[in-house]
């Protein structure tokens, strides 16, 4: 069976290590799987030789870019069509809002007998953007879906929000949640001592950390807000930004301007392998994102056993669960977060069974393995409603 998974930009970021750990898992079960992908530019990092290293084929379109541009968009979505003609996939997978939208209509275009799934990792329309925009981007997604035979949402909230808006079809929805591995949360905590030196904290010293591009929606700001109020109640505490991007700068200053600036660490990009390490450090994950399907840093937090206190936005509340494996908190809401952080800063037995019990519901739910399992099982399905099991061609089994 052939199959092309398509995407935007593989740049640091859950939805694109959700597509990676896809192609890879489909790779080892003796599947031939290409992999489409505009080009990979700016601060939030490639993770481009990840699909070398999983052996699968690499196809760069320079043209398929996430800005919208009528002449840029034609181009990729011609170039698309050829692709599909030439390679005549079985499968056409496609991932985010642009590679979604110009992917799933060709592939069908291309060749009709192609099967088209898209994988919701966030809706493409949300109350944080212009409504002409999210006008303009549910009429686009409800034409896409038009050409789509099934989607996999890695939450309920994103099946219930595209239903909601009318985009598809009850039957056609799945949900997948976004797996990846959970071994090395668990055996970074035994390096949690080294790690907090090599970052220049004490011992007596509490770590409020948060893992996300420094981008908007990312909330990066109401984090730091909140944490300036933390501060001055818990003097012992410690603010761990993972990650990089273009607000950084503004970040930095906000820091200055209210004399946090030594208590707050910047890590600057960090490969995915080295997240692990970082949230061994914390004490408390914090995830102020405005804008999210299922927030793969707070599955993150929870697999390295610690507590969360995240916005109640999209499918935060999935995962946490408030008084049992964290907080949810109203979106923006600064002086509830920060409220939120001191109690749990001030009840460490009540932290750490929180973030135990956050951990067991990820070891349930999120194993790798487990989701390319399930995608590899809607795909089964799919053909054979189709009338094509013969085209199954497992290596593997």
């Amino acid at each position: 069976m052939k199959i092309c998974h398509v995407i935007t930009r593989l740049i640091v970021g859950g939805a694109q290590e959700n597509t990676i750990f896809t192609v890879r898992g489909l790779k080892k079960k003796g599947y031939e799987v290409d992999l489409i992908s505009g080009p990979t530019t700016g601060p939030e990092g490639s993770l481009e030789r990840e699909i070398g290293k999983a052996g699968a084929g690499l196809i760069v379109i320079r043209e398929l870019v996430r800005e919208i541009n009528p002449l840029h968009d034609m181009a990729c979505f011609l170039k698309l069509v050829f692709v599909f003609r030439k390679k005549r996939y079985d499968i056409v997978h496609t991932h985010s809002a642009k590679a979604g939208i110009l992917g799933r209509i060709a592939a069908k275009i291309a060749c009709r007998k192609t099967l088209v799934i898209h994988t919701v990792h966030g809706p493409s329309f949300h109350e944080f953007q212009s409504p002409l925009r999210n006008i303009a981007y549910i009429a686009a997604e409800k034409i896409a879906a038009i050409f789509t035979d099934r989607f996999i949402c890695v939450g309920g909230v994103m099946k219930e929000k595209y239903l909601k808006a009318g985009i598809g079809r009850e039957e056609q929805y799945s949900i997948v949640y976004s797996g990846f591995d959970i071994q090395p949360y668990l055996d970074a905590d035994r390096s949690r001592d080294d790690r907090r030196r090599a970052l220049g904290i004490r011992e007596n010293e509490k770590v409020i950390g948060m893992v996300g591009r420094l981008f908007p929606l990312k909330g990066q700001e109401y984090l730091m807000e909140s944490f300036a109020g933390v501060v001055k109640e818990y003097p012992a505490a410690r603010l761990l930004i993972v990650g990089d991007g273009i607000l950084r700068a503004d970040l930095e200053k906000f820091a200055r301007e209210n004399n946090i600036f030594q208590k707050v660490i910047f890590t600057g990009l960090v490969p995915p392998s080295e997240i692990p390490g970082f949230i061994s450090a914390m004490d408390i994950l914090v995830h102020t994102s405005l804008r999210e399907g299922l927030p793969k840093a707070v599955a993150q937090g929870f697999a390295g056993g610690r507590v969360v206190v995240a916005f109640d936005v999209d499918g935060a509340r999935e995962l946490v669960v408030n008084d049992r494996t964290g907080y949810l908190v109203p979106p923006k809401n600064t002086s509830m977060l920060k409220e939120k952080i001191l109690f749990l800063l001030k009840n460490p037995g009540i932290s750490y069974k929180m973030g135990e019990d956050g951990r067991r519901v990820v070891e349930n739910l999120f194993p790798v393995q487990k989701m390319v399992d399930s995608i590899e099982r809607i795909y089964q399905e799919l053909l054979k409603d189709y009338g094509r099991q013969e085209q199954l061609r497992l290596h593997s089994h």
